[in-house]
C-alpha cells in the first residue's frame, strides 16, 4: 500500500514539469508562441550554417579549380567570373529560404526559388547601373578584351595589370601597388590599349630634341649606340628587313620645331613594362652622352636672358 502511494506520488510530481513546459511553449509574447520563435530561431541557425558551408564549399573548389589551370598555364580569367555567380546565387537561394519561413512571404520565396524568379528579382532589385555592370562584366568574359594577368590601357588614363574581374568591377594594380576598381559597364565601353593581346613586345618612342647646329647623323649614331647598349633592347625586325639592310634600332628626324630638331628612335623590348624602364633609362644615358659629345639639347633661353638683364 505504502508503495503504491509512493509511486503515484512521484507520477503526480513527474506530470507537473511537463505540464508545465507545454504551458509554457504555448504561452504567447505579442502574438507569437515561445514555441514557434524556437522552431523559427532554430530553422534559422541551420539556413545560415548551410549557406556557409556551401560557400566554403564553393570557394574551394574554385580555388583548387584556378590552382590547377594555373600551373598548366591556362587562363582563369571565367573560373574567378564563375565563382562570382556562384556564391552569389547561393546567397540568393538562402535568402529566399529564410523568406519561406515567414508567414506571408512563401510566394515571393517560391518565385525567387523558381530559375525564373531569380531573374526577374534580379531585374526588379538591382539597379540600371548594376545590371549594366553585370552585363558589362559578361561581355568581358565571353569577348575576351582582356583577361586577368593582362597590362592594359584604359582611355589614356589608367594604366596597370589586370587582377580580378568581378560582378561590378575590374581590378586593376598600377606601378603604385594601388588597386583601381573601374566599373565592367564604363571598362567595357572604354578603348583599351591591351599590352598583353597578341604579340607583347613594346616599342618605345625615343624623342630627342637637338639644336639647329647639330650634326644630325653624329647625334643620330651617337642615340643609336647608346640604344643598342641597353639590356632590354630586343631585335625586332623581321627576315626581310634584315636582308634589306634596315637598322635594329631606326631613328629618323620627326619635327623642325622653333628651336630644335626632334629625332625619334624606335626601341623595342620584351614588353610594355621593360619597354618604359628601358625609355627612362636611355633619356639619361642620351642626355649624358650629348654632354660628352658637345651635341646641345636645346632650352628656352628668353627666360635665361630676362632673368639675367633682370627684366
Amino acid at each position: 500500500m505504502t508503495s503504491r502511494l509512493f509511486l503515484n506520488s512521484i507520477s503526480e510530481i513527474e506530470k507537473v514539469p511537463e505540464h508545465s513546459l507545454k504551458h509554457l511553449l504555448n504561452e504567447a509574447h505579442f502574438n507569437i508562441k515561445v514555441e514557434d520563435a524556437i522552431i523559427f530561431g532554430i530553422k534559422l541557425v541551420v539556413i545560415y550554417l548551410i549557406v556557409r558551408i556551401l560557400t566554403a564549399i564553393a570557394k574551394y573548389l574554385f580555388r583548387h579549380t584556378m590552382r590547377k589551370q594555373a600551373e598548366k598555364g591556362m587562363d582563369v580569367t571565367k573560373v574567378m567570373f564563375l565563382k562570382q555567380i556562384v556564391v552569389t546565387a547561393i546567397y540568393i537561394i538562402g535568402c529566399a529560404t529564410f523568406l519561406s519561413l515567414i508567414p506571408g512571404m512563401e510566394k515571393i520565396s517560391n518565385s525567387i526559388l523558381a530559375s525564373a524568379g531569380i531573374l526577374a528579382m534580379a531585374v526588379g532589385l538591382a539597379s540600371q547601373e548594376a545590371l549594366s555592370n553585370i552585363v558589362g562584366g559578361l561581355f568581358i568574359i565571353f569577348t575576351r578584351p582582356f583577361k586577368v594577368g593582362d597590362f592594359i590601357k584604359v582611355d589614356d588614363e589608367v594604366v596597370g595589370t589586370v587582377i580580378e574581374i568581378t560582378l561590378r568591377h575590374t581590378i586593376l594594380r598600377n606601378v603604385e601597388n594601388r588597386m583601381i576598381l573601374i566599373p565592367n559597364s564604363k571598362i567595357n565601353s572604354a578603348t583599351i590599349i591591351n599590352s598583353s593581346y597578341g604579340d607583347s613586345s613594346t616599342c618605345a618612342f625615343i624623342d630627342i630634341g637637338v639644336s639647329y647646329d647639330t650634326n644630325l647623323d653624329q647625334a643620330i649614331e651617337v642615340m643609336r649606340e647608346e640604344i643598342m647598349k641597353h639590356k632590354l633592347l630586343i631585335d625586332h625586325r623581321t627576315g626581310e628587313e634584315k636582308k634589306a639592310g634596315v637598322p635594329e634600332v631606326v631613328i629618323k628626324v620627326i619635327n623642325l620645331g622653333d628651336s630644335a630638331i626632334t629625332l625619334r628612335a624606335w626601341a623595342w623590348a620584351s614588353t610594355a613594362t621593360d619597354a618604359t624602364i628601358m625609355k627612362y633609362d636611355l633619356f639619361k644615358s642620351i642626355k649624358e652622352r650629348f654632354d660628352k659629345e658637345k651635341i646641345e639639347i636645346p632650352y628656352p633661353y628668353f627666360n635665361q636672358i630676362v632673368k639675367n638683364e633682370g627684366l
